[in-house]
């Protein structure tokens, strides 16, 4: 929000990404952003005055997550490793590492950070009341096992009909066209990128020392099994 630069009362539908924070600070401080930022500068958009699709070039824009906390069980630090391209009307989703739990082991006694339970997600009423009420019904179930479930390999969302992205459709039929296309574009990025999980560079990110915490069982869940 910046009223004497940037015109409100826009919608603008154009793919931005976090990536883009720091050139665009740095245009507007006066400085030239470095040649090793990936990300774009937002302020032509911002200054455009424009609503809609303002600046041409973007169809997409890709997402990544690594290790947040060691969340997993036994000696396995490691995190769960995604690549993801958005789409206007796709979602595609790559997990290296399906075996792993996205938020963390439920099992707080076998978690390699000592009783860390769902690591990767902070403690909170909505968390607490998720677990303790996962077998309530099939509704309930659905929606603990989206939120802490371990995930596939590949996950397609298709927007227009799932905008919510409840419903992998990567293994039906009729999207295999377009999980294929979508494979072979995040392939093509991430490698253009030099990113390690798609070229033969060593993969370190599981690594790298940790010296933080992690959200521990709280009392009344220690009181249940897992």
């Amino acid at each position: 929000r910046w009223p004497e630069q940037i015109d409100g009362n826009r919608t603008v539908t154009d793919f931005v990404s976090l990536t883009d924070l720091a050139p665009t600070f740095l245009e507007l401080a006066g400085r030239e952003p470095p040649g090793a930022m990936t990300g774009r500068s937002l302020v032509g958009l911002l200054k455009s005055g424009k609503s809609g699709d303002v600046v041409s070039g973007r169809n997409f824009v890709l997402t990544g997550k690594e290790r947040h906390v060691p969340a997993q069980e036994g000696d396995n630090p490691g995190g769960t490793p995604m690549r993801a391209i958005r789409t206007d009307d796709y979602l595609y989703i790559r997990n290296y590492k399906p075996n792993r739990w996205p938020a963390g082991t439920p099992f707080y006694t076998q978690a390699y950070s000592k009783g860390a339970w769902f690591a990767d997600i902070d403690n909170g009423p909505t968390k607490r009341y998720m677990y303790l009420h996962r077998n309530d019904n099939l509704r309930h179930r659905q929606l603990y096992d989206l939120a802490f479930g371990k995930r596939p390999g590949e996950e397609l969302y298709d927007l227009s009909k799932d905008p919510g992205q409840l419903y992998n459709v990567a293994d039906d039929p009729a999207y295999a066209d377009i999980k294929q296309r979508l494979a072979r574009r995040l392939t093509e990025e991430l490698k253009a990128s030099g990113d390690p999980r798609a070229t033969d560079k060593p993969v370190r990110f599981d690594e790298y020392p940790y010296y933080g915490g992690a959200p521990k069982a709280p009392k009344a869940i220690r009181q249940r099994k897992p």
